[in-house]
């Protein structure tokens, strides 16, 4: 299948695995470029540029086709080295770079300079009309059902992505709720040129985290996921557990008046247990409602083999046919 995103990338399939912290590993980022579409390190799970940059070796190592790094920009009062990221992907000949958070515009013109494509995270038009103008090549699309930060307006991907068309004159990928080849094709049809998922590619078995995550994705409905931090409006989407409960319950307490250290028990280094250690119910981990679409825990290539295969069939077969006036 061939779209913008597909040229723009040099990749087989218009599939995207997002950044994901303490998961978006060699292992995995190498298993979705092999099988056709594009993998992403996490830059930020990587304790220093240093350490980026044995991992983007180690990833060369796994795969000869593109692969890219995702590079998240947070508000801190210590904020990680950025400049040392960037060093660290234009040196390890990174060709693509998921940019996500704050406003990557002082980042672009070294990244640019270096040939490396920027694909920036966006919940909103309005955002992603923002990184059009500063130049990013391209925009994922994050709409309210994703796992972690879907923004504050809670509007759907049925809403963003045709609004996204309507506005957007560089490629942009479907992000939030996607799951198979259902959802590659509705977000065809609604103007992206590809999707991006997280949460499906949390649950294959390349995934580098513990079996426990694995099995509780596999386990939860489209009704299991929570909003957290909306008093904070740094709202994220996560798998419901004991700890969720309790961190809302907080909120529902203190109402305006909570302040991140209130919750910091329930939030603060939370991932490395999760992923690392399996502790899946030690506070608030992201996960969107699509697991209530997982039904396995595939091989990456299988997983993108059958959306493409499914993919082809729904539009050969199933349009065409509504097309053609048969049933």
């Amino acid at each position: 299948m061939k779209t913008r995103i597909t040229e723009l990338f040099g990749i087989e399939h218009p599939i995207i695995q997002g950044g994901m912290h303490f998961v978006g590993l060699a292992e995995l980022a190498a298993a979705v470029s092999n099988a056709g579409g594009l993998g992403l390190l996490t830059a930020l799970t990587q304790p220093s540029p240093e350490h980026l940059s044995k991992e983007i070796a180690r990833c060369r190592e796994m795969t000869d086709k593109p692969f890219g790094v995702n590079l998240t920009f947070l508000p801190s009062v210590t904020p990680p080295d950025y400049p040392g990221y960037v060093k660290a992907i234009i040196e390890g000949g990174i060709k693509v770079v998921e940019t996500a958070g704050n406003n990557p515009q002082k980042y672009l013109p070294a990244l640019q300079e270096a040939g490396v494509k920027v694909i920036h995270k966006c919940t909103s038009v309005r955002h992603a009309l923002k990184a059009e103008s500063i130049g990013c090549d391209a925009v994922s699309v994050d709409g309210f059902e994703c796992g972690g930060h879907p923004g504050e307006d809670d509007v759907p991907n049925m809403i963003l992505l045709p609004r996204a068309a309507e506005e957007l004159k560089i490629p942009f990928v479907a992000s939030g709720g996607m799951a198979d080849a259902r959802s590659l094709v509705a977000s065809l049809a609604m103007g992206a040129d590809g999707m991006n998922m997280g949460t499906r590619f949390l649950a294959t078995r390349e995934a580098p985290v513990h079996e426990n995550v694995k099995q509780a994705i596999l386990a939860a409905s489209e009704l299991d996921t929570r909003l957290v931090m909306r008093p904070l409006r740094n709202t994220e989407r996560v798998l419901t557990n004991a700890a969720v409960e309790r961190l809302l319950e907080k909120e529902r307490e203190l109402g305006k008046d909570i302040q991140f250290k209130d919750i910091a028990p329930e939030v603060a280094g939370v991932y490395p247990k999760v992923m690392r250690d399996g502790d899946v119910d030690v506070g608030a981990w992201s996960c969107g409602m699509v697991a209530g679409l997982i039904h396995d825990i595939p091989a990456v290539g299988e997983l993108i083999g059958r959306i493409m295969k499914d993919a082809d069939e729904i539009i050969r077969q199933r349009l065409t046919g509504f097309a053609d006036g048969r049933l």
